[in-house]
């Protein structure tokens, strides 16, 4: 793992500035070519220096906007879709959108990297957190089941996700100025697309319950009679279950026994134990001793 070196311009919210770009002592074959193909005025490309000046005016330009990706995304929450079973293409058109992710190069590493780094433009950011609030959380809450700060917690989720989609920056090998087109454009090639896609997604995070041990996640516990029979463990297991499942609600539990120990003593003070565990909503366990 290794400490990425980005100008201020990459860091979140920071606004667009000057391409900063790192060349080496030699300039690579293919760089040359490219930005002869891409330049209407033949422009000197005879030392690093010119070339450093060709390409960091190149890519500072206002038009120099980059195509990473283009989602399908709904344009309303899936309540509110409109649907046509006789022809699924026309439901999808009615349904779906494009949203085109485009960006622009804030970072030009060839000498230790060889990366080239970019960051979304300030309306594929907007396009995408509007996305996020109005189906993306609305679909999150009709999905799941209520409990007591579900509102909170939906906020928080939008919340973290301005902060992440602002902060998010794609950096692949420098071979994609290759893609370079007239006026400082471009689009990504080989395949590159599709891991901005997944990227991007897997800021989309799920609606959970709150980690707190506080508040929803404290539940009670059902006291049963001292008994070593198996009935009485089997009467004890039952009743619990039934005093978590109408605590939860809309929620039916799933019960996993994680296992037993046994304790074994010379002594007669000690006894077997048995634990008994439910996976309930947000990755919490609860327990009962039996």
């Amino acid at each position: 793992m290794y400490i990425q070196l980005l100008p201020a311009s990459a860091a979140a919210f920071a606004p667009r500035a000057s391409v900063n770009v790192v060349l080496g002592s030699k300039v690579e074959p293919w760089l040359t070519q490219t930005l002869k193909r891409i330049n209407r005025v033949n422009r000197p490309l005879n030392s690093v220096p010119q070339h450093h000046k060709c390409l960091t005016e190149t890519l500072s330009s206002p038009n120099a906007i980059w195509t990473l990706a283009s989602l399908m995304l709904p344009k309303t929450p899936e309540s509110d879709f409109k649907r046509d079973a006789n022809n699924p293409l026309v439901e999808a058109s009615m349904n779906y959108d494009f949203v085109h992710v485009e960006a622009y190069v804030v970072h030009v590493d060839m000498v230790l990297r060889n990366e080239v780094t970019y960051k979304l433009t300030k309306d594929t950011v907007e396009a995408l957190v509007d996305f996020h609030k109005k189906v993306y959380c609305v679909d999150a809450k009709a999905n799941t089941y209520d409990w007591t700060d579900k509102e909170r917690q939906c906020k928080k989720l939008h919340d973290d996700f301005i902060q992440d989609i602002n902060k998010f920056v794609f950096s692949t090998h420098v071979s994609a100025l290759e893609g370079l087109e007239e006026g400082g454009a471009g689009e990504l090639l080989c395949g590159k697309s599709e891991e901005v896609t997944n990227e991007i997604k897997a800021l989309m995070k799920p609606l959970l319950l709150s980690p707190s041990p506080c508040g929803q996640g404290a539940r009670s516990y059902v006291h049963c009679p001292p008994s070593t029979s198996v009935s009485g463990e089997q009467t004890c297991l039952q009743a619990d279950v039934a005093a978590v499942d109408s605590e939860t609600n809309s929620f039916d539990p799933q019960i996993r026994c994680i296992g037993q120990h046994n304790r074994k003593s010379t002594t007669s003070t000690h006894h077997n134990e048995q634990f008994a565990f439910w996976s309930l909503p947000g990755g919490m366990s609860y327990g009962v001793p039996l």
